[in-house]
């Protein structure tokens, strides 16, 4: 007799979104980052509860750190750990990759965010943007453009009946 075994779906799996940051920044540039957490950390995203509303990146002694991201911790998984659900998380980036952010942020007038962090394999990676800051009418600009391509969906919808 043969057992089937359960295979986790880990891969590929999205934990948490910023949306945000898609609607207050401007994306210019995408770079993926690993994250240095503890077990507690890990056996929580696996349970969905992380969230990036007001998480933002910031650069010290050449180093990139997540601020702001909130891990709840698991009731079963930290009994013996002092979980501290806000703290600062070390991102793991290349030296160029940090080096050209960095640069970027305090030269140029970015900013560093959070937009997603997910599954790639069994590693937890996050998605680090290059964003600079929407005006008001920049917000409603994109507010009207995504009513008008829904309409023109509609519309389509309904001339194809």
């Amino acid at each position: 007799m043969s057992k089937d075994k359960k295979k986790k779906s880990t891969s590929g799996g999205t934990i948490a979104l910023n949306k945000k940051a898609r609607h207050d920044y401007l994306i210019v540039d995408k770079y993926e980052a690993g994250l240095s957490l503890m077990g507690w950390e890990v056996k929580s995203m696996r349970a969905g509860k992380l969230q990036l509303i007001d998480s933002y990146v910031i650069f010290k002694d050449a180093e990139a750190f997540l601020i702001g991201a909130h891990i709840t911790p698991l009731n079963t998984a930290s009994t013996h750990v002092i979980a501290e659900p806000t703290r600062t998380r070390k991102l793991l980036l290349n030296r160029k990759e940090i080096d050209k952010l960095e640069r970027n942020v305090h030269q140029s007038g970015f900013t560093a965010v959070c937009l997603a962090v997910y599954w790639k394999g069994n590693k937890i990676k996050a998605e680090i943007a290059l964003a600079k800051g929407k005006q008001d009418h920049d917000k409603r600009a994109a507010e009207k453009d995504k009513e008008w391509s829904r309409d023109k969906l509609r519309i389509v919808k309904a001339y194809n009946r």
